[in-house]
């Protein structure tokens, strides 16, 4: 009997064909796809800037994000992924990355890693929503060198402008408040702002020549050092030195005792120096002794290096040179107070600047508020960017601060030019 013929409405069983994904799902997609594809090349780019381990650092970020740009091209397939571009506002940070390596496009890249919703995207898989989380604490390390580096001018910037704009902006609307004439209004500003300004650079002189001064007391004195070699082996207050910098007795005892043996192996190293040294050359010797006091003072830090090489997980081992700042490292004091002096009076002229065009009464007073919190805007949102937080957030803060010290002095000042009246 023939096989029967098979029925042509029969389909045999198999995997389900996939679905036909949605457009909310195909932009979703597109928009990872696109995101991923920009964070990759800004941190080519970055690295780019960059040389030796951060340079390494940026490229591994980048084939990382790579990676994840295939799983969203996988996703959407050939035709749907080939027309997705970077953004001109990505193509604009991977410029100045490029051209300056700058901490504000580190801290951008931070801030866009830490708003990954790939936790909560469910075609997004665990180790790239897990990727994500270590990249931001990656970026975040990058971008703390930076943040330290120009911390310092930074916080001198920001508060120097910042009261600049609030301290005159206040000065200007508690004295118009009162209803005095335009004239007195632009003089009381003209002089707020001279006089603001050198006293913040008065201040800030004395303020980093006082640090400057504080951290050169805090360094070893050299004369100590050359005492070393006259100290008791088994009782010298070298131990003292160091119980006083925060090591416990054992630890203090032990350094000391490493000192003074290097100590005693530069002194018998100076005496076979002076020994071998030709006996008709009388200079010979005078030349010796600067040469040992220089090794002398350079056996403490020899002897740090061996504790930390003995006892590296040690915390109580301490190096003998970091003691306070350093002062370099404090910047030059005439350098702060010009900086300081020029951003006050830049930003202490901004309200000042509608008075300059012939503005009068409350007109000038709106535009001046108007023009200072535009500035404040700006400052917060880059302390913002700076920070890895969002920009608008500290912007909004960085207004609501500088309009409610105004906003007092105007109500004091009104409260005053009706007790005048």
């Amino acid at each position: 009997m023939p096989d029967a013929l098979p029925d042509p409405t029969f389909a045999p069983e198999g995997p389900p064909a996939p679905a036909e994904p949605s457009a909310r799902d195909v932009r979703r997609w597109r928009h990872h796809l696109a995101d991923e594809l920009a964070e990759a090349a800004i941190y080519r780019d970055l690295a780019a800037a960059r040389t030796g381990v951060e340079r390494d650092i940026l490229l591994d970020l980048a084939d990382a994000e790579g990676r994840h740009a295939e799983h969203w091209r996988t996703l959407l397939g050939p035709e749907r992924s080939a027309s997705v571009r970077r953004s001109t506002y990505s193509r604009l940070l991977g410029f100045g990355a490029r051209r300056f390596g700058s901490v504000f496009t580190l801290a951008l890249a931070q801030h866009a890693e830490s708003r990954s919703a790939y936790e909560l995207d469910r075609d997004a898989t665990p180790q790239m929503a897990a990727d994500e989380r270590i990249h931001e604490e990656v970026v975040r390390s990058l971008a703390t060198r930076g943040r330290i580096e120009m911390s310092g001018n930074f916080r001198a910037a920001v508060f120097g402008l910042n009261d600049g704009l609030v301290s005159n902006l206040a000065l200007i609307l508690g004295i118009g408040a009162t209803g005095v004439g335009t004239g007195t209004v632009l003089a009381t500003g003209v002089a707020g702002l001279l006089a603001g300004a050198m006293s913040m650079g008065a201040g800030e002189f004395v303020s980093v020549r006082s640090q400057v001064e504080l951290a050169k007391a805090s360094q070893p004195s050299p004369h100590a050092r050359e005492a070393l070699v006259h100290l008791d082996v088994d009782a010298n207050e070298l131990a003292l030195v160091y119980r006083a910098r925060g090591l416990d007795p054992a630890s203090a005892d032990a350094k000391a005792r490493r000192t003074l043996a290097l100590v005693a192996r530069a002194d018998a190293a100076e005496l076979v120096a002076r020994a071998e040294a030709p006996a008709a050359d009388g200079a010979a010797d005078d030349a010796v002794a600067p040469g040992a006091a220089a090794s002398i003072a350079d056996v403490s830090r020899a002897a740090d290096s061996a504790a930390v090489d003995a006892a590296p997980d040690d915390p109580t081992v301490d190096d003998v040179e970091t003691v306070g700042p350093d002062a370099e490292l404090l910047g030059s004091a005439w350098g702060a107070a010009i900086s300081s002096f020029c951003l006050f009076a830049s930003g202490a002229i901004v309200p000042l600047l509608p008075y300059f065009f012939g503005l009068t009464g409350g007109a000038a007073m709106i535009v001046a508020a108007v023009l200072v919190g535009i500035v404040l805007l700006g400052t917060g949102a880059t302390v913002g960017v700076l920070s890895g937080a969002s920009p608008w957030t500290r912007a909004l803060r960085q207004i609501a601060i500088g309009y409610g010290a105004a906003a007092v002095t105007y109500l004091l000042g009104l409260a005053f030019g009706t007790t005048l009246g």
